[in-house]
Order: C-alpha cells, then sequence, then structure tokens
C-alpha cells in the first residue's frame, strides 16, 4: 500500500548563501513504510554528498551555496511504487 497524500511535503524556502537549509518531507502512509529521497530539477541527489545531509525524511544544506538553489521533490518509495510530493522551491539569495 502506498497512499498518496503526504502528511508534510515540503515548502518553498528562501536563505541567504551559507546560512543552513532545512527542508522537511513526511510521507505518505505506507506498507512497507516508505523511504525518502530527494530530487532537485528532476535529478536524484546522491546521500553521498557530503554538502547535504538526508535524515527521517528532512533534508539538511549546512551552507547553503547559489548553486543550491532550484526546484526540490520529495519521493516516497516502496514496493508497490514511488509517489513525488508537490515541488518546493529553494532561493538562495
Amino acid at each position: 500500500v502506498l497512499r498518496d497524500d503526504f502528511r508534510q511535503p515540503p515548502v518553498d524556502v528562501v536563505v541567504a548563501a551559507g546560512e543552513p537549509a532545512v527542508l522537511e518531507c513526511v510521507p505518505p502512509r505506507g506498507h512497507p513504510e516508505p523511504t525518502i529521497s530527494w530530487k532537485k530539477n528532476g535529478v536524484q541527489l546522491s546521500d553521498k554528498d557530503e554538502h547535504l545531509t538526508i535524515r527521517s525524511g528532512k533534508l539538511m544544506v549546512a551552507s547553503t551555496r547559489k548553486s543550491d538553489a532550484g526546484i526540490y521533490v520529495c519521493v516516497a518509495t516502496n514496493v508497490v511504487g514511488e509517489r513525488d510530493s508537490e515541488p518546493a522551491e529553494l532561493v538562495v539569495f
């Protein structure tokens, strides 16, 4: 089972360069419990990137750069399939 509705979709975030940014996401209910990944501008983000941390659904950027700006989507995945959240924009000024 994988529901359509995200319990908490990410929302737009505006930060100054160098500030931390957090995009939050609580996936839809599912069985088994869905895992969370993130896409930026349609491209899967790697959790190998030391600049980013993905923990319990949150995408955390310790120190934002101009290049972090973009459209982010939270992806919930389980054996049934995957669901994309509504997009959220990260603005870095």
